[in-house]
């Protein structure tokens, strides 16, 4: 354990970092000078744990019948795998190209993807990280399908040319065998089939091969003769063949929106052509041609009539209907209507031969934004209720926060609330993915993500013990009136789309006060309760914020600290206002035609029936100010034990009074320096009335239409930074780094220079220099790197906390740092996280007796002070340094210059499990943590060579060294920066695979054994091994062993350090093996010396007797 004598930094001496640290004396007792740090590096590492939320862009699935586990592939590469709830699986191919088809070894713990960059890989599922154990890459021909028989080594592989190439899929070689398209069509054939669309084996002859190629030509190829059988001809082009269980059938799905049924012996017409969504004209003509059926799958039961289940094929005349899975089962027919466009499908059958009665019981439908899995067994065709985290994206995601280790009540309360919220109708039936294992090590304390959408809604999400749920979900539009059309859309709409999106929020876990702030300049106040209750009007609060006269012409914020001038401030701003019960009624139009005193959004005037949960309190909203729409809310801060919320943007800071419904502070950046104010304001040039609409959400995805695209404006601070020109985005991404100087990225904010406030922080403090006892403060951190200190006075007991007002004095800058402030704390004298004070969680409609129990303010421990000795110290960061400054001295103990060339996105002062920290995520993709006190890096990793906004702006970092963001407008990526955690991580994640017996084959029965009517086998090793189809071409495909080809077989690996010390293991039991294999040979030639000794004597001894004598 190391230990910092802050004596000796004062003479002069730099703490052991990179950093540059500088120091002001201070006296005070030699005891409390000392402060013991505890974290080291060897207490980080970085590492990902798992990954929530819906594949983003899927694109082809899955489904192991035994294991029942599920997989799913994505266009970037991505494979993601499901079992039972809880167990979840990610991983990623390195090429990143998309996943276009996924093949199980059914119960064999292995899985094959093929991929469109011609590249085909074996994943080993047996450990819990699966890794590639081979890869084949095709040189010559572009892979368009591939099949894999049950209980078969050997993988078909049609390829765009038409041919088909067999693999070994335990070698991952391939084989000589390869049927060629001009052996497979008939010679009178002049055009090219095309490419292999479908391959499949008929399921009661092995030797048979089914091949359809897209042109509409199939092919019956007998492996043996090496030579077709049978072939069909149909003139519309094949998307999907299926064949009956009995091997006697197929069906093939067309592009004109047909399906034609061939009886295998018969290939000169198909025995039936349907159209099932067709409309049949009376004359007897033919249909009218349809959209193309994608899919079809052909499934029998033993009991009732066979399900025929397609996608696609609705009629050309359905245009705007949603995409549609069609259900024949026998005469009935039943169109299910998805939300979202359809990607695969598969049917979920009881058994995994092909020979045998399917017993279909469920459809897995994977849609391009959701996984719908339906229920084949109850009438109506219910859905399964998902145990999985797919939700996150139903609005789209536009902020984030991460809070671990919160109080243990929380959790069960939430859910018992959310509960209620539950959709019915779902099937009653188990979640039929069901496969895998829970980890055995779990995290003990309680996680809560929470997560604002673009809709105006906020989620409650478990996230303990690397799992995810949701919890709750509050909707805030219910405070708001909406327009029903566009035409009824108000005029003083800041945003041209999702006007109620969220876009900062901050929570009180102990006390469950939530505050949010939106998009339109409205922020929200709500309280948690047990019990319904109707409130006949919403309590609502106008804030006129003035904009900044002046613009700020600030020198370098070289980190000179500031001088502290006490600017004795009235107890009130001259903009107070009282609560309003509906919304403003005061004029919309100033008197030379501006907009003025107008909100962006219409309170209901009507009653609002609010359910068990989270309950508003009070709607405070910034208004049009003379034909100037109101600035979004930068920073966002509420107290519990205070009753107070601040919130700033580039006009200035307000600070409400929850409890009274009054406004406090409203003043602009320029009043809080006083006359202390170190920056040259300009004149302010004219702006226009409208603020450009950004994103909160990611606009640049590709897959995103208008209509699932937010265009809500981002906040000030992330909009200075990211917003940049297409050209700047393209070179940036050519660079592979987010690295950039703030003039690249600037925009209207910066070229106007408008200080924004970018930071609030409640706490119990010495904010002067001459205060002993510490006050109720709120510090103030703003873009140009300032932070400043308001002293208040709130009454102590509840009586007067509801009858005086809270007393505000302005206390002036307290110390300056290079960038705008990020992140503010305090530490007590020992180095300690000194929280803010907290009132306990009481039900605002319980009875008052009862409110009375539990309603208790849990203060922080206040600092006391003798006069000139510093009892605390203020940690601030900002977006290039860090500074530690000692309270109330204001003497600047510690500094470090933590980026020169990037800026800091996203900083945080976190608890370990051995002492406190700063976590800091930069622009360039590193991510470090800070030892508290002394600044010294412990931990810097480059973990994200490039960024985008998505990341930048759900980047969250949380107590015991957890962190998260969003990977994709879909997923949820958490880390950790634990060594503990890593370590543990084995031990936390689920097994995908667990030994299971495979059913047994179905019974051929007495007469098809005895006349041959049953399944034929084929030795395929006899036709694909090398002896008899020899060597494969070396130029058609390049293998590849897979970084897993050794941990297959040994289990997990971690590291070169296990890999070096399995391999020292290994030596060292192959030594002990040699010795012992040694002393049993010696001992070996020893008997047998022995034994040849005896024989000698006993032929010695018989040589000259007679054999009467024996």
């Amino acid at each position: 354990m190391k230990k910092f004598n802050i004596r000796k930094v004062l003479d002069g001496l730099t703490a052991v970092s990179s950093s540059s640290s500088s120091a002001s004396p201070q006296t005070g007792n030699k005891e409390n000078d000392i402060i013991q740090e505890t974290l080291q590096s060897e207490h980080f590492q970085l590492c990902k744990t798992v990954r929530h939320g819906f594949p983003y862009q899927p694109s082809a699935m899955a489904f192991d019948p035994v294991q029942k586990i599920l997989a799913i592939g994505t266009q970037s590469g991505a494979l993601r795998l499901f079992g039972r709830a809880g167990v979840e699986c990610y991983c990623q191919h390195e090429s990143g190209s998309a996943v276009i088809q996924l093949q199980f070894l059914i119960n064999e713990g292995a899985l094959v993807s093929v991929l469109a960059d011609d590249s085909v890989h074996l994943w080993n599922l047996r450990q819990k990280i699966p890794a590639v154990l081979h890869s084949l890459k095709f040189s010559r021909e572009r892979i368009t399908f591939c099949h894999l028989p049950f209980q078969s080594k050997w993988l078909y592989i049609g390829t765009e040319r038409g041919n088909i190439h067999i693999v070994n899929v335990e070698s991952f070689t391939l084989s000589g065998y390869v049927i060629m398209w001009n052996k497979a069509i008939e010679l009178s054939s002049k055009t090219h089939p095309g490419p292999v669309v479908h391959i499949s084996d008929n399921p009661m002859d092995e030797g048979k091969l089914l091949i359809g190629f897209e042109c509409g030509f199939v092919v019956l190829w007998d492996l043996k003769s090496k030579k077709a059988d049978y072939r069909y001809t149909y003139d519309e082009a094949i998307h999907s063949v299926a064949w009956h269980h009995e091997g006697k059938q197929f069906v093939c799905s067309h592009s004109d929106g047909t399906l034609t049924t061939w009886n295998v012996r018969s290939p000169a017409k198909p025995a039936q052509i349907i159209t099932p969504h067709g409309k049949q004209p009376k004359d007897g003509k033919k249909p009218e041609p349809c959209k193309p059926i994608l899919k079809v799958e052909y499934k029998t039961a033993r009991a009732g009539e066979a399900f025929m289940i397609l996608s696609g094929g609705l009629s050309y005349d359905t245009v705007g209907r949603r995409a549609c899975l069609t259900v024949m089962h026998g005469k009935s027919t039943a169109v299910l209507e998805m939300d979202y466009p359809i990607v695969d499908f598969l049917a979920l059958c009881e058994t995994p031969y092909p020979n045998d009665f399917q017993e279909p019981y469920a459809v897995v439908v994977l849609l391009e934004k959701d996984l719908v899995v339906i229920d084949l067994a109850q009438p109506g065709y219910p859905s399964f209720e998902s145990p999985y985290p797919l939700s996150i994206h139903e609005s789209p995601v536009t902020c984030c926060e991460y809070f671990a280790d919160c109080p243990t009540e929380l959790i069960p309360a939430l859910y018992s609330v959310g509960s209620r919220q539950k959709r019915q109708g779902y099937s009653k039936k188990e979640w039929p993915i069901s496969g895998g294992n829970w980890g055995q090590g779990a995290q003990s304390y309680p996680e809560i993500i929470i997560t604002g959408h673009a809709d105006g809604s906020v989620k409650f999400w478990d996230a303990s013990a690397l799992m995810l749920q949701v919890l709750y979900k509050l909707k805030t539009v219910k405070v708001f009136e909406k327009a029903r059309n566009k035409e009824e859309k108000p005029s003083t709409d800041i945003v041209e789309e999702d006007p109620f999106a969220i876009q900062s929020l901050s929570w009180c876990p102990e006390s469950r006060v939530l505050c949010v702030a939106g998009v339109s300049a409205h922020v929200l106040v709500y309280w948690f309760s047990k019990q319904e209750i109707t409130t006949e009007e919403v309590q609502l609060l106008e804030v006129r914020m003035q904009p900044e006269l002046n613009e700020v012409d600030s020198p370098d914020a070289g980190g000179e600290q500031a001088s502290a001038v006490s600017t004795p401030g009235a107890s009130s701003s001259p903009q107070t206002s009282d609560p309003q019960k509906h919304p403003s009624t005061s004029s919309n139009n100033s008197s030379d035609g501006l907009r003025d005193n107008v909100p962006c959004l219409r309170v209901r005037n009507t009653p609002l029936k609010q359910s068990p949960g989270y309950q508003v309190e009070l709607v405070i909203q910034l208004v049009w100010v003379s034909g100037e729409p109101p600035q979004q809310i930068t920073s966002l801060a509420v107290n519990s034990a205070y009753g107070l919320v601040a919130f700033g943007n580039s006009n200035g800071l307000a600070v409400v009074d929850y409890l009274q419904k009054t406004l406090l502070i409203n003043v602009g950046t320029a009043e809080l320096y006083g006359s202390s104010d170190p920056h040259q304001r300009q004149p302010r040039s004219p702006r226009k009335a409208r603020q450009p609409s950004g994103g909160l959400c990611d606009v640049n995805d590709g897959s995103l239409g208008s209509e699932d695209r937010c265009k809500s404006p981002t906040s000030a601070k992330m909009s200075r930074k990211f917003s940049m020109a297409a050209d700047q985005k393209q070179e940036d991404a050519r660079d592979n780094s987010f690295s950039r100087s703030r003039s690249s990225s600037v925009t209207s904010i910066d070229k106007e220079s408008r200080e924004v406030i970018s930071s609030l922080h409640f706490c119990d403090c010495l904010s002067r220099k001459s205060e002993v006892a510490a006050v109720t403060s709120l510090w103030v951190g703003t873009s140009l790197g300032t932070m400043l200190a308001i002293s208040l006075n709130v009454p102590s007991t509840p009586e007067q906390r509801m009858q005086q007002t809270v007393g505000i004095s302005f206390c002036g800058s307290v110390v300056r740092l290079k960038g705008g402030i990020q992140r503010m704390a305090l530490l007590d004298s020992t180095g300690s996280l000194q929280p803010p004070a907290y009132e306990g969680w009481y039900d605002p409609n319980a009875p008052e007796e009862e409110k009375e129990k539990t309603r208790k303010r849990r203060p922080a421990s206040p600092p006391s002070t003798q006069e000139n000795q510093d009892s605390h110290y203020a940690v601030i960061c900002s977006e290039k340094q860090a500074k530690v400054v000692a309270l109330p001295s204001q003497n600047c103990v510690f500094e470090h210059n933590i980026t020169e060339n990037s800026f800091v996105l996203r900083a945080d002062v976190v608890v370990m499990p051995a002492g406190i920290c700063i976590a800091c995520f930069c622009a360039n993709g590193h991510i470090m943590t800070l030892s508290l006190p002394s600044l010294r890096p412990l931990l810097d990793v480059n973990y994200l060579p490039l960024t985008d906004m998505r990341i930048a702006r759900t980047f969250c970092f949380s107590n015991q060294g957890q962190a998260l963001y969003l990977t994709s407008p879909t997923e949820i990526q958490r880390l950790t920066y634990s060594q503990e955690t890593c370590d543990n991580l084995q031990e936390m994640l689920g097994e995908l695979f667990t030994p299971v017996e495979t059913p047994e084959a179905p019974n051929r029965g007495f007469f098809k054994g005895l006349f041959g009517g049953g399944a034929q086998s084929l030795d395929r090793e006899d036709l694909f091994g090398e002896l008899a189809a020899g060597k494969a071409s070396r130029s058609l495909a390049q293998h590849i062993p897979g970084p897993g080809s050794m941990e297959g077989m040994k289990g997990a690996a971690s590291g070169v350090v296990g890999e070096l010390a399995r391999a020292r293991i290994a030596l060292d039991e192959r030594g002990q093996k040699l010795g012992e294999l040694e002393e049993r040979t010696a001992a070996m030639m020893a008997s047998a010396d022995s034994f040849s000794k005896h024989a000698h004597d006993v032929m010695l001894k018989y040589k000259d007797k007679k054999w009467y004598q024996l």
